[in-house]
């Protein structure tokens, strides 16, 4: 029996091992091995790489599979060789081969020894590329993340277009398209843009019940996410940032927090990233903190949970990261922190853009904003967007939301959507939201003035409430289909038949109060974690570590500044720290520092905490990561390489003195640094001791006084350097 003769269930059995299909695949599959344009729409975890993996080992000739990322390409040819005792069962053609590389993949194919070839679409226009390809026999070609053809898709690549008229001039073969996260008009660009609206279409819901949904204001997310992560030890979760800085910051956050969390972003080198992604696997490391550069093509099923710290510019994309979590049909809880700032910014980025992509940015971001800001169930609106009906009763995984489980106030609003509905109906559906809550309010007089709409029968009518409000109440009336918004016309409304109807025969109507996602932190800032974060310092207390702190000092003939300075005793007299783990969250302290002299004082706090009755405050501390060094972990790495001063200052982009800056920062926040193939340029061990000296017994901390001292002995450098190794030395 020939592979193609044989059962897709014997070939699944026979190349992987597995007893049954997921879904739709077995479905799929049988439509490409009869010939068939394929269209493949299936969640994230859905099995999308068997539709086209398991014909292609069973056809003759290869499949061309063509894929948007190098990392992901890498990622299936890995996995489709270990089910295969020949490695040159699938191969990728890319930038990232070299020429001799490349020839040797092409001699694979050429031989027939070759099933799968992934190419990016970039290759695809390559005349050698063309040419070679002309001349091997294609089974079928499989376009992978196709909604990166449509310009609604959430990440849209031009070069996707070109694909279908390639195809084309290389081979007249059946054409798969597989996306896992496409609204209906996304479909639509899909098929037809790959020429292929006569396709067999099969779509799998997009459900994926296992997954619990939830937003909250951005208000301390950072505490947060470190609570999360501590509570959370040993499983695997990635936290998503828009920038690479904030991915650093929170990686560092987590770190110092004693969470195992490494940071991924774009700005790193493919080896940095591969190796960040081996550990992620292997579960050396529980969190990856990430740019939505990380996750595609790295199947790690056991995910437990997705925490968007910035929201995403499109529902799309927010699918698909939360998709990454219980793969496996465990559990995945996906958390999302929304504030009104957050989305001003996204809306900022839009700007400068063509007129055509600013309009599309921002349809996609008013859904993003529906989506967070909505008080029904989060697993309806998602399908709902995708083009699929739920039932948020008895539907599967209908409970697994914030606001199935916590419902909001309900308040009857039939006369609110019944004005609404009149003014879309009097104003011939030719407008956005936006016209609306402004007609309603009266707010944007200028604007409005340009319609001509002052004498509306509807002008003003809503004023007693804000343009929120409305805002609100339009985005449960889309939900609850009393109105329609027109994607392709960038978010018009106008009237479904319920809405219609519901104008003629009106009828009490009950809309979820919305939440205020106004009230969060100036900039939720990532350094305000600290004496902010609530409780008042205990002067009492702060008198008792001041003299423990005096008795410790005499006892281990050291100043009293490198027992704990100042800030730290403030802290631990506001936050009450009563254990190791508790202390080390404290400004200034390492794990060195804690164990060097931390006992005696949290047996002190332990001891006044019980004998006065205080309750201590339930909200973590969460232990800066050094906020003062935005570029902490370069410095460190830098050092750890034995770097000078300049070079750091040029890793940094920075100054020779501002790296010396950090650098203190980084040490007076209880991390220990060596300075050792520094100092050594300048400063002999006599010189070195004569300081050390110095430091011990001067009373005031810094490197002032040693100047006063030796006069014009040391360069400040030379002191600021010396300070720097004696507090590591002997403080941490």
């Amino acid at each position: 029996m020939s592979l193609v003769e044989m059962a897709p269930s014997e070939a699944l059995k026979r190349f992987f091992g597995f007893d049954e299909f997921k879904g739709e695949q077995e479905k799929a599959i049988q439509a490409v091995l009869e010939g068939h344009d394929t269209f493949v729409i299936m969640p994230t975890g859905g099995g999308k790489s068997m539709c086209y993996q398991l014909p292609a080992l069973m056809l003759d000739g290869v499949a061309l599979v063509v894929s948007p990322l190098i990392a992901l390409m890498k990622n299936q040819v890995d996995a489709i060789r270990g089910h295969h005792e020949d490695k040159r069962i699938a191969h990728f053609l890319n930038s990232s081969l070299g020429k001799a590389d490349a020839e040797r993949v092409k001699m694979d194919v050429a031989e027939g020894a070759t099933k799968l070839l992934y190419v990016a679409p970039e290759s695809l226009t390559k005349p050698e590329n063309i040419a070679f390809l002309k001349s091997v026999r294609i089974s079928f070609v499989a376009v992978d993340e196709a909604h990166c053809i449509s310009e609604w898709g959430h990440d849209f690549r031009p070069e996707y277009r070109r694909i279908k008229p390639i195809i084309k001039g290389i081979a007249d073969v059946p054409v798969m398209a597989l996306t896992a996260t496409a609204t209906p008009k996304v479909q639509q660009d899909i098929q037809k843009n790959l020429d292929m609206t006569d396709a067999v279409v099969l779509k799998a819901s997009f459900n994926r019940d296992n997954l619990f949904y939830e937003v909250r204001p951005k208000k301390n997310a950072l505490q947060q996410i470190v609570r999360y992560g501590l509570q959370h030890a040993g499983k695997s979760g990635i936290v998503y940032c828009l920038s690479r800085k904030k991915v650093e910051q929170i990686a560092e956050t987590l770190r110092v927090n004693g969470v195992k969390a490494l940071a991924y972003h774009a700005g790193m080198d493919g080896n940095q990233r591969s190796a960040i992604q081996d550990q992620f696997l292997m579960q050396d490391v529980d969190v990856i903190v990430a740019t939505i550069a990380f996750g595609m093509g790295i199947d790690k099923p056991d995910v437990r949970y997705v925490i968007h710290y910035d929201m995403p510019k499109s529902l799309e994309s927010y699918y698909q990261e939360t998709g990454r979590a219980g793969r496996d049909g465990g559990e995945g809880r996906c958390i999302a922190f929304y504030s009104h700032r957050d989305i001003d910014k996204l809306e900022k980025f839009l700007q400068g853009k063509p007129i055509a992509e600013q309009e599309v940015g921002m349809q996609l971001l008013q859904e993003v904003i529906a989506y967070a800001e909505t008080a029904t169930n989060r697993r309806k609106f998602l399908l709902h967007y995708f083009g699929e009906s739920f039932d948020e009763v008895n539907g599967p995984g209908a409970q697994n939301c914030d606001n199935s489980q916590n419902p909001p106030v309900m308040v009857d609003r039939q006369e609110e959507i019944h004005m609404l509905l009149g003014a879309i109906l009097e104003h011939k559906s030719m407008h956005r939201m936006e016209f609306y809550t402004s007609l309603l309010t009266g707010e944007n007089n200028r604007h409005m003035e340009d319609y001509g709409v002052v004498q509306s029968a509807f002008w003003k009518r809503g004023v007693e409430h804000s343009v929120e409000f409305w805002q609100g109440v339009i985005r449960q009336m889309v939900v609850q289909d009393f109105v329609v918004k027109e994607v392709e016309k960038y978010g018009v409304l106008h009237l479904s038949k319920k809405g219609k109807a519901f104008l003629t025969d009106p009828y009490p109507v009950m809309l979820a109060e919305q939440r205020d996602f106004s009230d969060v932190d100036s900039e939720d800032s990532l350094s305000q974690t600290r004496g902010e974060s609530g409780g008042a310092l205990d002067p009492k207390l702060r008198s008792m570590l001041t003299d423990l702190r005096k008795q410790v000092s005499a006892a281990k003939g050291l100043p009293p500044y490198v027992i704990f300075q100042d800030v730290s005793l403030d802290e631990m007299a506001t936050h009450y720290p009563i254990t190791p783990d508790e202390l080390i969250r404290i400004s200034g302290v390492g794990s060195g520092k804690a164990a060097k002299f931390g006992k005696p004082f949290t047996d002190m706090i332990s001891n006044y905490v019980e004998e006065e009755g205080i309750e201590r405050e339930d909200a973590l501390l969460v232990r800066s990561s050094g906020s003062k060094s935005s570029n902490k972990v370069t410095i460190i790495q830098l050092l750890d390489r034995k770097m000078g001063l300049d070079d750091i200052a040029a890793g940094i982009h920075g100054q020779r003195a501002q790296v010396l800056e950090e650098i203190e920062a980084i040490v007076d926040a209880g991390t220990k640094v060596n300075l050792d193939h520094i100092l050594e340029e300048s400063l002999d061990e006599d010189c070195l001791e004569e300081l050390f000296d110095f430091f011990r017994e001067s009373e005031e901390d810094g490197w002032r006084a040693a100047s006063e001292e030796f006069e014009d002995a040391y360069s400040e450098e030379e002191l600021r350097l010396a300070r720097i190794k004696f507090l590591c030395e002997v403080a941490h």
